[in-house]
């Protein structure tokens, strides 16, 4: 209480100068649960509270510092946490930043500044390590490792518990209650600050660029900020999901008779029983299923399609995330995809929300805001539907402001033409032109026409443009649905071809970055093509890029693909999702290096509108949504993302955008 009464009268003195950096560890207590809801609606719960601070001052021995028994944090540390001037480490550290500004007293929305903390988790995923303190400091072999008794002790002292018998009926376990624990619990705290700090020591050599730091700041800061949610659309939602799913699972027991028509057991076997065997009912199975099921099995099989939506899921988030001012925060990852540095979502998952192709959209809102649930189930043949493409405009502006949406358009398509020098494609960016329809006429040597002449082509050019830029072949082609979309299978392996001897400076591109790793790594030693850089360092692969940032790769070495040909591999998170020894090869490289080049771009363009005055409160992929007065001029924000950085001499950018009250994707 002493420190929240004197951060808010200003009262706290700066520390002395000897103090340099902090490096800090908290374990705290909340009934939210921050798996669900996040750090920032964690904090607001009422019975939230930090049971332990554990830190180290300028590398010097740790210290802990246990709040449930009265202790106090030294006046010199504590003044350090508001002093821009002491830099604060800690392994995700947005936990203790936002902990503490709600410790301190900071009202709701309001937050210690980032710019004077620096994250080790950052650290590890730009050197391509795991993105937990225990992987990290199994993969480095760090002395001091995470204890591994952590969870059980967090579980037991920072969550509530059940109440029973056994406990005395209590729902929660204090220090008091398992002294032996509690001690443990401290030595867990105090070995978190040492395998933080000894991960910094493990990388020193490996610095993270200012630059970053400064995009981790901005990152913080548009997390901080947060967007507004439309909480009554959000309500009514979730009321119609419920009645919506209540019908159909009535309309499914009265079609099959099953007690529960949601198993996926009695439903495959009530299938199976009359006469249409599936092993699976995934979403593309039971599509696929639906074009051969008679009745009355389709009708049931539509019914569960319409079920499986997951619209309420998306709802019933915004509910546990949204704060006490309506703001949604906490959902943008930094350096989330550590092999690209791209961000990844968290939370609502801002990355993946179905797309809405609604004409009557601003209508179909207006009925689920207003809870006209009747209303929508008379005009709509699926309110599933509709809900799931209602999720994006639930992200709203705030009073006298607007959305801005902006994005780049065909961004990697844009960067992997001037990587490679192809001049063509270039050429169509110049003009203006589409490229789907350019590389359709490039491919089939006939004019393409967007809802003109040989306009059918034009589908075939946007599957190989997606499909095959980095290296794909005919199982890209299907992967990507070409089948679905009417292209045959004797179709697919002369458009892979069409493609690559319509664009053979990418073609080149792929194998000319193959060489120059695979040098690298053998060699041990510097090489470089089309402007990107290869380095071997101390067991690592480094990759530097126009911008002058590097993609680090772990213990890089050549090794043997599937197909018997000599690769790179090296160490990371696979599609196990385990440390495993992942092969690389030149077209999967260029893939990195375009989409950790368009990831640059954007930085870039996020710097320069907040250095402007605009407000970034969400970016998905290659777009930012500004949050903006309603005079704000929208070619003012185009003009500004349309810059091309001045890394990137030659690269033709554009961006797109448009003008709303919620979000949406026009």
């Amino acid at each position: 209480m002493r420190a929240r009464q004197n951060i808010a009268e200003g009262a706290i003195t700066a520390p002395p100068a000897s103090i340099k950096q902090l490096s800090v560890d908290l374990e705290t207590f909340s009934s939210v649960d921050l798996t669900k809801s996040g750090i920032y609606r964690y904090c607001e719960a009422p019975d939230f509270e930090i049971l332990l601070f554990g830190y180290s001052v300028d590398g010097a021995a740790v210290q802990v510092v246990d709040f449930t028994a009265g202790e106090q944090l030294p006046p010199e540390v504590l003044a350090a946490l508001t002093d821009d001037t002491v830099v604060k480490w800690a392994f995700n550290a947005g936990f203790e930043r936002i902990c503490l500004s709600k410790w301190l007293g900071l009202p709701i929305g309001q937050y210690l500044s980032p710019q004077s903390w620096r994250c080790s988790m950052v650290w590890s995923a730009y050197m391509g390590l795991p993105l937990s303190l225990e992987g990290v400091g199994a993969v480095l072999g760090l002395e001091k490792q995470k204890l591994t008794e952590g969870k059980d002790l967090i579980r037991y002292f920072c969550r509530p518990c059940n109440p029973t018998a056994a406990n005395g009926g209590r729902t929660r376990n204090l220090p008091v209650h398992a002294p032996d624990k509690w001690d443990a619990f401290k030595a867990y705290n105090r070995r978190d600050v040492e395998t933080e700090m000894a991960i910094q020591e493990k990388l020193a050599k490996f610095p993270v660029p200012e630059s970053v730091w400064t995009e981790y700041h901005l990152d913080q800061e548009i997390n901080d900020l947060g967007v507004a949610l439309d909480r009554e659309l959000v309500h009514h939602a979730i009321e119609a999901d419920q009645r919506s799913r209540s019908e159909l699972t009535r309309l499914m027991r009265e079609l099959t008779e099953l007690e529960n028509p949601n198993s996926v057991a009695q439903m495959k076997h009530w299938l199976s029983d009359n006469g249409l065997e599936t092993d699976t009912l995934g979403k593309k199975a039971v599509a696929e299923l639906l074009k051969i099921a008679p009745k009355p099995l389709d009708e049931v099989l539509s019914l569960r399609q319409q079920l499986a939506k997951s619209s309420v899921k998306k709802y019933q988030a915004m509910e546990n995330v949204v704060c006490a001012d309506g703001r949604a925060r906490g959902m943008f990852f930094f350096y989330g995809a550590n092999r690209t540095g791209r961000w990844a979502g968290r939370l609502l998952q801002p990355q993946n929300l179905p797309r809405n192709f609604m004409p009557d959209l601003e209508q179909a809102r207006s009925l689920v805001k207003n809870g006209d649930i009747a209303a929508l189930e008379l005009l709509y043949d699926s309110v599933p539907e509709v809900l799931s493409e209602l999720i994006r405009t639930a992200f709203v502006s705030k009073p006298g402001c607007k959305f801005i949406v902006a994005d780049f358009s065909a961004i990697e398509a844009r960067v992997i033409a001037w990587l490679a020098g192809e001049k063509w494609r270039q050429e169509v960016f110049a003009s203006g032109g589409d490229i789907y329809c350019a590389s359709a006429s490039q491919m089939f040597r006939v004019p393409v026409e967007k809802n003109g002449v040989n306009s059918h082509l034009r589908q075939k050019g946007k599957i190989a443009e997606l499909a095959l830029g980095y290296g794909g072949s005919v199982g890209a082609l299907k992967a990507m649905g070409a089948l679905e979309l009417g292209l045959t299978e004797d179709e697919l392996q002369p458009l892979v071809s069409a493609w690559r001897s319509s664009n053979p400076n990418i073609v080149r591109l792929w194998w000319d970055v193959h060489r120059a790793a695979m040098m690298a790594v053998r060699q041990r030693t510097a090489t470089e093509t089309h402007g990107i850089r290869f380095t071997y360092q101390s067991g690592m692969l480094f990759i530097t890029l126009p911008s002058g940032r590097r993609l680090a790769y772990v213990k890089p070495r050549i090794g043997e693909n599937q197909f018997g040909s000599e690769c790179v591999t090296y160490e990371g998170v696979g599609g196990t999702k385990k440390w495993e020894r992942i092969e690389s090869y030149g077209p999967k490289f260029v893939e990195n290096i375009v989409q950790a080049t368009s990831r640059d771009i954007l930085c870039t363009a996020m710097q320069r509108l907040t250095a402007t005055g605009y407000q970034i409160v969400m970016h998905i992929h290659d777009e930012v949504v500004i949050e903006a007065p309603s005079n704000t001029s929208i070619e003012d924000v185009l003009a500004i993302m349309g810059q091309t950085p001045p890394w990137a001499k030659g690269l033709l950018l554009r961006a797109d955008g448009y003008e709303t009250d919620f979000y949406q994707k026009n």
